[in-house]
């Protein structure tokens, strides 16, 4: 069977420091498919929105499974797509598929399509913290297996998403992999063992970011702003900063110095920040979550490569 493909348009940029490849959608590409999702929670129905969008699948060519009859009606009324209840319709129909699972029920859903799978078909795990090694354990020999980490901000077409290769990915397998997901945002290619440190910082970074918005807002209610200004000041100064860093390609302590005069406020603010140890507990904060992914990960390992074969629905 010859290898499924899905075309890109998209421009690539360089990391000057590590070489590691950058991409981001510049065009709609042509259609291809077909596509299958296993699981249509959250970030399956972003991915098939942002998918839809871009022009990249249409509907007919994007398949779904969802235990919830409720669930499956809203995503057909929503998309189009074609549904059904059982997770073996789709990897019949697909040679590409998503698994949009927990991690908690993957080891049963894995021994539930496996033996109904195509030959050396693509499968796109984005199950948090499960390594390719357990996902090859479950999957008949050759399966090509690519694991992702995105995180919630794909949600609003905003997200950040590492790639990594299994033993029997290609190439082309990761062309795919990426032009998903710049659907739904940006993408970086990596060694599967930098993924820990991916979950620590982009996987868990909203979390810190929201924590952040959520204090600046307080703090402005505290020097006399309404709530509702405070926090709308403080989540678009985030959003601001980001496109502006991101946009200009300066480096974050120059763009800081830009804002900072001598003898001003901006200064006044920071010596604060650097007194209260923000710099430090952000760093031991993704420190700490890289830890605990790498915890997770060997703990949902050893779960993928026991009771190999039990088989659940």
């Amino acid at each position: 069977m010859s290898t499924p493909t899905l075309s890109s348009s998209a421009t690539e940029t360089g990391d000057q420091t590590t070489g590691q490849k950058i991409s981001e959608t510049s065009g709609p590409p042509p259609l291809v498919g077909p596509l299958g999702f296993i699981g249509t929670g959250n970030m399956a129905e972003a991915l098939i929105k942002g998918l839809l969008r871009a022009s990249v699948l249409r509907p007919e060519s994007i398949w779904g499974s969802e235990p919830r009859q409720s669930r499956l009606e809203l995503i057909k009324q929503r998309y189009g797509i074609a549904v059904t209840k059982y997770n073996v319709d789709v990897v019949r129909h697909c040679p590409i598929i998503v698994l949009a699972v927990k991690p908690q029920i993957l080891p049963g859903v894995c021994d539930e399509i496996a033996p109904h799978m195509k030959p050396r078909s693509l499968v796109i795990s984005v199950a948090a913290g499960v390594p390719t090694a357990g996902l090859e354990a479950r999957f008949p020999p050759g399966t090509r297996i690519v694991r992702v980490m995105p995180n919630t901000p794909a949600l609003v077409g905003a997200g950040a998403t590492a790639i990594s290769a299994g033993n029997h990915a290609t190439a082309d397998d990761i062309k795919i992999t990426e032009q998903i997901f710049r659907s739904v945002g940006m993408t970086v290619v990596l060694d599967e063992e930098q993924l820990d440190a991916v979950t620590g910082l982009s996987g868990s970074g909203p979390a810190y970011l929201f924590l952040v918005i959520e204090a600046l807002s307080d703090a402005g209610v505290k020097v006399g702003l309404s709530r509702y200004n405070a926090l709308a000041l403080a989540a678009h100064t985030v959003l601001g900063s980001a496109k502006m860093l991101i946009e200009t390609g300066e480096h974050p302590g120059q763009l800081k110095d830009m804002v900072t005069s001598p003898g001003g406020t901006a200064i006044a603010g920071l010596h604060t920040l650097e007194a209260g140890g923000l710099r430090t507990t952000l760093i031991n904060a993704v420190e700490a979550a890289t830890r605990r992914s790498r915890e997770l990960g060997e703990a949902a390992l050893s779960a993928m490569q026991r009771d190999r074969g039990g088989g659940s629905k």
